[in-house]
């Protein structure tokens, strides 16, 4: 394959030129990188990003600062260049899986872009990755070349956009686990996990009745939490037996009746024993309490 050539300004840059070139070396393992606003060379490059004054992908053109900018979504945040990448190289970057390209955009992408468009209605205010990025260009006090410092920025954009995958592609591969769990449970109050993954957000969304989650910890034994109320929320649909609270190994035996409890916690969240039929027997205990 013909090695292409990307351009991209030179000079200062921001997250999303960064991110788009990070994006992009995930599709294209070698290209040739052009840092540039000489007019020519844009012209003659295969990819031209965050500069240029188009935005055609189908001739591999990602502006955004043209008049009347490049489109917005339709919840009202604008595209800068890393949403015109996301747009077409997305769901290829995330191996075809258009669910997790989904949640990227909404994760990640959109902000990035909302904050590069001066968009800022519904953006989480404090430091934001945006301004990690911008933070890479070098001070007036340093004597550093801006192009090296773009590539070690786009090192960082590599790495922090490869766990966005990966945490979106865990998470929607929870979100059919438990489903499935909810689904199958005999008792809709008491969900058992095989393993443990994320479970809240699933959970909200899909049971009003569920109110202990069953599973194992990664030592082996296992584990009865409590749903709370709503996500982030420190109150419980149903706590568990207040005269548990804060009990141990002989004092939560001899409480429960169970020869392998192993404590409770003070605020009545978690609880956990040796086995997973004597879990449940705690499921059964708190249900009646």
């Amino acid at each position: 394959m013909t090695q292409i050539t990307i351009a991209t300004h030179n000079g200062n840059f921001h997250a999303d030129d960064v991110f788009s070139i990070a994006a992009l070396k995930s599709i294209f393992p070698s290209f040739k990188l052009v840092r540039t606003r000489d007019l020519e060379v844009i012209r003659q490059a295969d990819l031209v990003i965050d500069v240029g004054g188009i935005y055609d992908s189908e001739t591999g053109r990602f502006d955004h600062h043209q008049r009347g900018g490049a489109g917005a979504r339709e919840n009202g945040i604008p595209y800068s260049s890393f949403g015109l990448i996301w747009q077409k190289y997305g769901v290829q970057i995330c191996a075809g899986d258009e669910d997790v390209a989904t949640s990227i955009d909404a994760g990640l992408v959109s902000t990035i872009d909302a904050i590069d468009c001066g968009h800022v209605e519904g953006v989480a205010q404090g430091i934001s990755l945006s301004q990690t990025i911008s933070m890479f260009n070098p001070t007036w006090q340093e004597d550093a070349h801006f192009d090296e410092c773009f590539d070690q920025a786009v090192a960082f954009a590599e790495k922090v956009l490869a766990r966005f995958i990966a945490s979106a592609s865990g998470g929607l591969n929870a979100k059919a686990i438990v489903a499935k769990a909810i689904q199958h449970a005999p008792d809709p109050r008491v969900i058992v996990l095989e393993k443990y993954i994320p479970w809240k957000r699933t959970v909200h969304a899909m049971s009003q009745e569920a109110l202990y989650m069953v599973y194992p910890s990664s030592t082996g034994q296992w584990r009865i939490q409590t749903v709370p109320v709503e996500p982030g929320s420190f109150e419980d649909r149903k706590s568990l037996p207040a005269n548990w609270a804060g009990l141990s190994d002989k004092a939560l035996q001899e409480e429960t009746g169970l020869a392998d409890a192993m404590f409770c916690h003070n605020g009545l969240f978690i609880a956990g024993s040796e086995s997973f039929e004597s879990t449940m027997k705690m499921a059964e205990m708190a249900l009646k309490a």
